[in-house]
């Protein structure tokens, strides 16, 4: 993947391109899905829509001038930074608060892209008009916003309130749940195939503090690299890392210091009852942050974690 900074401006405005024919196609499904129900939101995603059409139109035709008609092929998933978006706009039935939080950050993000852009842009023109689409995009995030003031009354909330949740969900939820699923499901197997191996609790204990400590520095550091926030708005990489390196290592800790107990099968079972508790902790963050279902939350971690611990079992046993 190459970094913002490493494309030439025939690539920038390439990729700008791109990325407004991707976001009004984006706020098309939107409208679509929430015609009826929600008409005048639906009516305000069609007129984005069509205002992302003429920003691609505008940038169309800056390349042509600078550049001819040959445009090179570049997509946001080729260039370091951008966040990977939830595809919710594919779901039947979309919450209005979900499309809300989805626009905001596809709007931060463009600003933020061109932004960027604008600043290391060399001819005038070019970064004219990357610097006036930055403006663009961050008003288009005040609408956005105010989605949900006009459709939720009963959930509006202070501006501040929706940027300090988002932010949040961003720098600490995101990073922090995928290193809590990963240290909680990952390290059952290795820790109840020590366990069930030897049946000493003494051995499953330091299998499980090397499993903890190992995934959690592995997690952090790819978190840290994965994306350094600049295009994204989700932060100092640095403390996503940690965020998520600290809670990989606790999600694997929770079901190995019961191995602390001399008991094996004592031990064991404490730490079979720490696990249940894990999963369903899992669960309900995916619920409460991240737009999933409380019932296939469920579903799918519970039946992970059954067959990882299962897997761990049945090897440590043979």
């Amino acid at each position: 993947m190459k970094r913002l900074s490493d494309l030439t401006e025939a690539e920038v405005l390439a990729l700008a391109i791109s990325s407004e024919e991707e976001d009004s196609q984006i706020y098309m499904s939107f409208a679509h899905k929430l015609r009826g129900e929600y008409n005048s939101t639906a009516q305000m995603f069609e007129d984005m829509a069509a205002e992302e059409q003429g920003h691609k139109n505008m940038l169309l035709d800056m390349y042509r001038k600078q550049f001819g008609s040959q445009m090179p092929y570049i997509t946001r998933q080729d260039v370091r930074g951008f966040m990977k978006r939830k595809p919710i706009w594919l779901m039947d039935n979309l919450r209005v608060d979900a499309v809300r939080r989805q626009a905001e950050m596809m709007e931060i993000e463009a600003g933020q892209f061109y932004s960027r852009a604008a600043e290391q842009a060399k001819d005038v023109e070019v970064r004219k008009l990357l610097g006036d689409l930055a403006l663009i995009e961050m008003g288009h995030e005040a609408k956005a916003a105010a989605i949900e003031s006009k459709n939720l009354p009963q959930d509006a909330r202070a501006r501040e309130d929706r940027e300090q949740r988002k932010m949040f969900i961003l720098q600490v939820v995101q990073p922090g749940l995928a290193g809590l699923i990963d240290g909680s499901v990952s390290t059952l197997a290795p820790i109840f195939a020590a366990a069930f191996a030897t049946h000493s609790s003494h051995d499953a204990l330091l299998v499980g503090l090397a499993a903890s400590f190992g995934a959690g520095i592995s997690m952090g550091i790819t978190e840290s690299v994965s994306d350094d926030g600049a295009i994204s708005g989700r932060g100092h990489p640095l403390i996503r890392g940690v965020v998520c390196a600290v809670m990989t290592a606790l999600g694997g800790l929770g079901h190995t210091l019961p191995f602390l107990i001399n008991d094996f099968w004592t031990a064991t079972a404490v730490a079979g009852v720490v696990v249940a508790f894990e999963l369903i902790a899992i669960a309900w963050i995916r619920w409460k942050y991240m737009e999933t279902a409380f019932t296939s939350a469920i579903v799918q971690v519970v039946l992970g974690g059954i067959l990882v611990l299962l897997a761990g079992i049945m090897i440590g046993s043979a």
